[in-house]
């Protein structure tokens, strides 16, 4: 067994287990930002932050899914990418990234993909998916800042 001297800062005994869905290590970086372990006022602020814009984020992909418009869903799924990955959500940031590849008119490893129904498709099931991993990491992270 590791000492506590061994043992990853972001994975001591203070840091609940969040699951597969949220990345420790980067989340454990915006946490060390906090005043103190019982003000996690900076932290929180970050994350809800990124909820409403997450929140916003598929609204606009909805829009541009219903009116067929790969270039915005290339870019929204290219912002949301960016911003889930700067608080440590794994799953969104990559289901993103497929979004943001089938917006662009490529298959998952990058290849052209010049079947615009296919790419919408595949857009409408990785959104189905992407909300559902976001629910799951914000009701993870929700539940952690209502206990500390």
């Amino acid at each position: 067994m590791a000492s506590k001297d061994q043992t990853n800062d972001a994975h001591d005994s203070n840091m609940p287990d969040l699951g597969d869905a949220i990345d420790i290590l980067t989340f454990g970086q915006i946490l060390e930002m906090d005043d103190s372990e019982e003000d996690r006022e900076f932290s929180k602020s970050i994350v809800y932050g990124f909820f409403e814009q997450a929140e916003e984020t598929f609204e606009r992909m909805d829009s541009a899914l219903k009116s067929r418009d790969l270039e915005e869903l290339y870019r929204l799924g290219h912002f949301l990418k960016g911003s889930s990955a700067t608080v440590g959500l794994t799953k969104v940031k990559d289901s993103c990234e497929k979004i943001q590849r089938y917006g662009k008119k490529e298959n998952v490893d990058g290849t052209p993909e010049p079947d615009e129904d296919l790419c919408l498709s595949r857009i409408k099931s990785t959104l189905t998916t992407v909300k559902s991993e976001y629910a799951e990491a914000e009701k993870t992270l929700k539940n952690f800042f209502d206990s500390t």
